[in-house]
């Protein structure tokens, strides 16, 4: 178990500071969040090839899925499960899942700026 804590403590470590440096690279972001928006889709390439790469090998989905796209972009892990609804032939369920984030997650952000 700590071998797989310490995997994805250094697979977050590198994506978060390669999160920063994206940001850094895009540059400002006055009109649309450029480099939120960069992040997320690269990190949604890479999940989407990590998976599809090294589908049974668990120590690299620690260090990687996890850990790097976790720390890259939880918009990755996001954008595998509906895939994963859609894979499994439950596109209703895709539907909903991706609505109901987006609505729910942008709510709870204005919630939570109204209470801070």
């Amino acid at each position: 178990m700590w071998t797989n804590i310490v995997l994805v403590a250094v697979g977050g470590a590198v994506g978060s500071a390669l999160r920063y440096l994206t940001a850094v690279w895009i540059g400002p972001q006055e009109t649309f969040p450029w480099g939120t928006w960069t992040a997320n889709v690269l990190g949604c390439f890479l999940i989407g090839f990590f998976t599809a790469r090294w589908p049974e090998n668990a120590e690299y989905r620690y260090l990687l899925v996890t850990g790097f796209c976790g720390g890259y972009t939880t918009f990755s892990t996001f954008a595998l499960e509906a895939q994963g609804l859609w894979d499994r032939q439950i596109p209703l369920g895709a539907l909903l899942y991706v609505l109901a984030s987006v609505v729910a997650g942008w709510l709870a952000v204005w919630a939570g700026r109204m209470a801070g």
